[in-house]
């Protein structure tokens, strides 16, 4: 399996409302340095709807501003369907939301 299928196999695992980092979603594919490639794999993502991309945020917690489906606005609103909380300032509180499932 390549890089980026690891990626989209890892994302799918993600449950509604909850939402994990690009480093852990690296270090679940065995690459714990390729957060920027797991960026690039779901910026490619080839199953919107099905792979969750929404789900992936920074190691702070914060909203990808590049957001593929449209920006952070578009994130904060996927999110927030699901039940996770975004603040003003576009953070998710990992520790209420993270998933712990790698």
């Amino acid at each position: 399996m390549g890089f980026f299928q690891a990626v989209y196999e890892v994302v799918k695992k993600v449950p509604r409302g909850k939402v994990i980092t690009y480093g852990e979603v690296a270090r679940a594919c065995g690459s714990p340095r390729a957060s920027r490639q797991v960026g690039w794999a779901l910026h490619e993502n080839p199953e919107p709807g099905v792979i969750p991309c929404h789900r992936v945020v920074f190691k702070d917690g914060s909203l990808t501003t590049g957001f593929a489906f449209g920006g952070a606005e578009v994130q904060k609103a996927l999110l927030e369907n699901e039940g996770v909380e975004v603040s003003a300032d576009f953070k998710v509180d990992l520790k209420k939301y993270g998933y712990g499932g790698e």
